[in-house]
């Protein structure tokens, strides 16, 4: 299979070495002069440094439809805040695309923030698309440890070739058709990360994380029901499982976010500490957006955005979950 990974970053260079041993893979970067350093050194030394990039992998640049030619399968492994242009670029293509990125893009006029199934219905209506999503921290992809993911896609065909595609020795692939779900779960958790973060800067404990876990998987649930998912797909790796390892994992860039608001450093700080993109930092007013618009309770996202826009204090924000009225337990 000819795969074509659209996106250099940490991501995108995991997934083309992961399946570079089994297909024909290309790796395309925005920047030219990151193409030539990883063909000229092996390495992707800005976003997956120490990890080789085989030289069977042709790093390509310039004209995405060029890059994208004669592919039978294309990956955008960009960030939520490319996925429109990224999607323009290949509209009328013939081959099947999937996407790596998890978030809602911010609200435009005419549009609530969008989820990317939806970007996708508006820009390009009659591509064969869908989502790579699950629990998956880059390196460890690139490293062949142990990992599964989830293709989500209304097309049957599309869900297929994903699997052919990275299903393999180290990587197991999961096919479901609701998107909704496993785009709801992959945009929320990185909010919820946050706020796990915090809590464990502050050091609350193992109880408060627990409970942040919790009762983040019920707010993210809620909102993807009222979007139209099935229950049952949070309970899996895109919803229960991407949570988990968002919100507890050293190598979370969200759960960093968290850490470091939680030791007194300013958002500008915090995200420009990491060298990456924190995908909940971006989406976190969309989530609450589209909660609001539907009635949706979120009081720990809606905590995370008063976090994040200075209206709350990280100590002031854990005071006010828990000064909520008492409730009954369900989803």
């Amino acid at each position: 299979m000819k795969i074509c990974v659209l996106g250099a970053g940490a991501w995108g260079t995991a997934l083309a070495i992961n399946a570079a041993g089994r297909h024909d893979v290309s790796l395309w970067a925005r920047d030219t002069a990151l193409a030539q350093q990883i063909a000229l050194t092996g390495v992707n030394d800005r976003y997956l440094p120490g990890m080789p990039v085989p030289a069977s992998i042709l790093l390509r640049s310039g004209p995405v439809s060029t890059a994208a030619g004669g592919a039978n399968l294309v990956i955008i492994a960009t960030p939520m805040a490319a996925l429109r242009e990224m999607l323009e670029e290949v509209r009328g293509a013939s081959y099947p695309v999937a996407w790596l990125c998890k978030g809602i893009e911010p609200a435009r006029p005419g549009d609530s923030g969008l989820l990317a199934h939806e970007i996708q219905a508006r820009v390009a209506p009659t591509l064969v698309a869908g989502a790579l999503s699950g629990p998956s921290f880059a390196q460890e992809v690139a490293q062949g440890q142990p990992t599964a993911l989830v293709a989500a896609s209304a097309d049957a065909g599309l869900r297929d070739a994903l699997v052919e595609a990275f299903h393999g020795p180290s990587l197991r692939v999961y096919a479901n058709d609701d998107i909704v779900g496993v785009e709801v779960g992959g945009a929320v958790k990185n909010v919820l990360a946050i706020a796990t973060g915090l809590a464990d800067g502050l050091a609350l404990g193992l109880n408060a994380r627990a409970a942040l876990v919790t009762r983040g998987l019920a707010e993210m649930t809620r909102l993807g029901v009222a979007l139209g998912a099935r229950p049952e797909t949070f309970m899996g790796l895109s919803g229960l499982g991407d949570l988990v390892l968002t919100a507890t994992g050293d190598l979370s860039r969200n759960r960093k976010v968290g850490l470091l608001l939680a030791q007194g450093q300013t958002l500008e700080q915090a995200v420009a500490s990491l060298g990456h993109v924190a995908e909940g930092v971006y989406c976190a007013r969309a989530v609450v957006q589209r909660a609001v618009a539907l009635g949706v309770q979120m009081p720990i996202a809606e905590g995370v955005l008063a976090l994040l826009d200075g209206r709350l204090k990280p100590a002031a924000a854990v005071a006010e979950l828990m000064a909520r009225e008492p409730g009954v337990e369900r989803h």
